[in-house]
């Protein structure tokens, strides 16, 4: 397993499952929660591997959830999306910010209270779904004003929004996403919009209901009974912070937002116990690995210089990384690494750390 220079405690030694000869990761759990961008598609294709992942959870019988935090697409409608890319998917299955706030408004509001809404027009419809009527100006008086993810949202509906809150209507985001992935690249998400209100209003809304609240985490899990429950995904601002707020376990895989140089700084609340590169990691032992990483013997050594990190020996990437982590997370220097031999360049290569 790993070695390392530095004294942080391993994965076992706080508790949590060692990976070092254990089975599958996949396993110790009774429900594995997805988000959606940057873990099982990009946008609207499938991430390579993730529906055979998915498909092979199913085939065994376990019990699956989803949690995403884009407000522009309804849980009927992420379930058709995902039944169209060749994972099964039931409405129930899936937990969206959109619907979460609806629900919220619902409980604070009277039946028909008038709501601006700022998004797509799944948010209007998930409010319509529990008794609300969603507006479009300020000039309707609205009760509250509810702000998610939508790709034509332009000024005038910002405009309208920052009106209803001067003249005292609460503020709802259905997230802060500050980005989205794309094929392309990292895309402007619903908490670069809310920000541009932020920044009009002086102050920020008055209720986040998406990650990194554990609200969507915390519901996969109740509905889904006992036993322990694995959270998925790809932004540790987000999925891993908020499966940390919820209690749970987190999985980042690294084919979406966050990546290795992002890990290495992350602070303690968004850590996730365990890495690896894609969802071959649940049933592949060798394909992921718990974080930070053992200080027993090992093939990796990782020492300070200066603010920098030095990768040193020879093994699997992802023990490299567990082995970073461990260093980093304890002393507070990286991410900048530099490699001492050929293996550790070939390793920071792979993490695009090698920059």
């Amino acid at each position: 397993m790993t070695g390392y220079a530095g004294d942080t405690a391993s994965g076992a030694d706080r508790g949590e499952p060692d990976r070092a000869g254990a089975g599958r990761l996949v396993d110790a759990y009774s429900l594995v929660v997805f988000d959606l961008d940057g873990v099982i598609y990009l946008i609207d294709r499938p991430i390579p591997g993730a529906v055979e992942a998915v498909g092979r959870l199913h085939a065994e019988g376990r019990a699956v959830a989803y949690a995403t935090n884009n407000a522009s697409r309804r849980s009927s409608e992420v379930a058709d999306l995902l039944t169209g890319m060749g994972v099964a998917a039931r409405p129930a299955e899936v937990l969206t910010s959109a619907a979460a706030t609806a629900e919220l408004l619902r409980d604070r509001l009277p039946e028909g209270a008038p709501v601006l809404v700022v998004g797509a027009e799944a948010l209007r419809a998930e409010l319509r779904a529990v008794g609300l009527r969603p507006v479009a100006t300020a000039d309707e008086e609205p009760a509250a004003v509810a702000q998610g993810y939508g790709p034509q949202v332009g000024w005038s509906d910002l405009a309208e929004a920052s009106l209803a809150v001067r003249a005292g209507a609460p503020w709802y985001a259905t997230n802060t996403d500050r980005t989205l992935p794309s094929p392309r690249g990292p895309l402007p998400g619903n908490g670069s919009l809310v920000a541009v209100l932020r920044t009009a209003l002086g102050r920020d809304p008055d209720v986040v209901v998406g990650k990194p609240e554990p609200a969507l985490f915390t519901t996969a899990a109740r509905r889904a009974g006992t036993g322990r429950t694995l959270v998925v995904g790809d932004r540790l601002d987000t999925d891993i912070e908020g499966a940390r707020r919820a209690g749970l376990d987190s999985l980042l895989v690294l084919t979406g937002v966050s990546d290795a140089a992002e890990l290495l700084a992350a602070p303690e609340e968004r850590r996730p116990a365990y890495v690896s590169f894609d969802l071959a990691g649940l049933f592949d032992p060798a394909a992921v690995v718990a974080v930070p990483g053992r200080t027993a013997d090992g093939g990796w050594s990782v020492t300070e210089a200066g603010a920098d990190l030095v990768l040193d020996g020879s093994g699997p990437p992802l023990e490299a990384l567990a082995a970073l982590c461990a260093v980093a997370w304890s002393t507070g220097a990286g991410p900048r690494v530099r490699a001492q031999s050929p293996a550790a360049e070939e390793a920071l290569a792979a993490f695009g750390l090698d920059g």
